[in-house]
């Protein structure tokens, strides 16, 4: 493929983010999408469905009676050489759980917008991110967003990102449940032809109904093959880190918006950060932008990729910062800290990196969290670099320190 490619303007738009999701699956137009309703996806499956009943695309809309059976539909229909999607949520993620490790080991490019919710019990269906980060360990691509236009954008390269040969994984696209999926937002819609240009024609490498080269999927594996088979997806899990960056200088050609592994906002002559994953990274940058107006050097690491995990880049990016303070949005209980805190504290330590670091746990459920409180941390953050105590080294924002309602 040529890397001359003509820049295009398309139309701007407010959508709902699963609106948005929905239009950039009609632009692709895949081979397969498979549907099952859960709040608060069902709006992208329910909208695709009217392009599929007004013959907009010519998908193969296969309607389940379950997520588990949605994804597996999807794996017989990518082990058939299809290009297939689909979108789940909070429960539905968790009740495709056995078919995620099919897909994954079986090398099939799926692609899978997830609209992030939490997980009962108590019954919540708003947003947090503890659906997605519970299936970090599944061995699939994990790309996060902050924007109804970075949404949009994920989507559409996570078809590339999917299919590339040195990967052939599948690639789940989270987004913030309300925050995005069901507000409204601008972005900009590229040109239908545009964007079919871009993930063009899928041509499988294997294919179950290709009988002049009978194949097998699934097939037991014994010992001597399993775990050689498990070192080859792991490696093709770590190029993801190299041809996640390609497709987008690819796509930043196109678009003029450029997404790497993870995006940086006034970190350069920062003396503290934050690190955050996903919607709540725009508030974050009102408080910066509030503190800097003071005077005050703070700054933020903006995780995109969260496997395969970025460390080379986040390590690079953090280092000489005075003090960290990485924000989770999940409830990982009983560690030492929440994912991403950990991965960060390895990432760091590994590379002989001192810093003070903390964990903040934040908006589970959908619990409001306002710029205020971002500069609360960035001021308790400044005490910390100054010498103060690191205790506790894992804390709850806007909540009291020991949980009390």
């Amino acid at each position: 493929m040529s890397n001359v490619i003509q820049q295009v303007k398309g139309k701007v738009v407010a959508l709902e983010g699963d609106y948005a999701i929905a239009e950039a699956l009609r632009q692709i137009n895949p081979d397969v999408m498979a549907a099952y309703p859960i709040t608060p996806q069902t709006e992208i499956v329910q909208k695709f469905s009217e392009f599929y009943a007004e013959g907009v695309v010519d998908t193969e809309f296969v309607p389940v009676e379950s997520e588990h059976a949605a994804l597996s539909t999807c794996v017989g229909a990518s082990a058939a050489g299809a290009r297939a999607m689909t979108a789940t949520c909070g429960a539905g993620l968790a009740l495709m759980w056995e078919i995620l490790w099919c897909a994954s080991g079986l090398r099939l490019p799926i692609v899978m917008a997830v609209v992030n919710r939490s997980l009962s019990a108590p019954l919540n269906i708003l947003t947090d991110q503890t659906d997605e980060m519970a299936t970090r360990d599944a061995g699939w691509v994990q790309l996060y967003a902050e924007s109804h236009q970075e949404a949009y954008d994920n989507i559409i390269q996570a078809v590339r990102i999917a299919e590339h040969p040195d990967v052939m994984l599948p690639t789940m696209c989270g987004m913030a449940g309300f925050v995005l999926g069901h507000a409204l937002g601008q972005l900009e819609l590229l040109p239908d032809e545009a964007v079919r240009k871009f993930v063009h024609i899928y041509h499988p490498h294997y294919s179950l109904l290709d009988t002049d080269c009978p194949v097998t999927f699934g097939a037991f594996d014994h010992w001597d093959y399993f775990f050689p088979h498990k070192r080859q997806q792991w490696e093709g899990l770590n190029n993801a880190l190299r041809v996640i960056p390609e497709i987008g200088e690819e796509f930043g050609r196109l678009t003029g918006r450029y997404y790497g592994l993870v995006e940086p906002y006034m970190l350069d002559d920062a003396e503290v950060a934050i690190v955050i994953i996903g919607s709540a990274a725009g508030a974050t940058r009102v408080a910066i932008d509030e503190m800097r107006a003071e005077g005050i050097k703070v700054g933020m690491l903006k995780v995109r990729c969260y496997r395969p995990f970025p460390a080379d880049a986040i390590a690079e990016a953090l280092q000489g910062r005075k003090a960290v303070a990485v924000l989770d949005r999940t409830s990982c209980m009983g560690g030492e800290g929440s994912p991403l805190f950990t991965e960060i504290c390895s990432a760091l330590y590994n590379r002989n990196i001192a810093m003070k670091i903390i964990s903040y746990t934040y908006g589970l459920g959908g619990y409001d969290t306002i710029p205020e409180e971002f500069c609360q941390v960035y001021r308790n953050l400044l005490q910390i670099a100054q010498g103060g105590k690191i205790e506790p080294i894992h804390r709850f924002l806007s909540l009291p320190e020991r949980g009390e309602s």
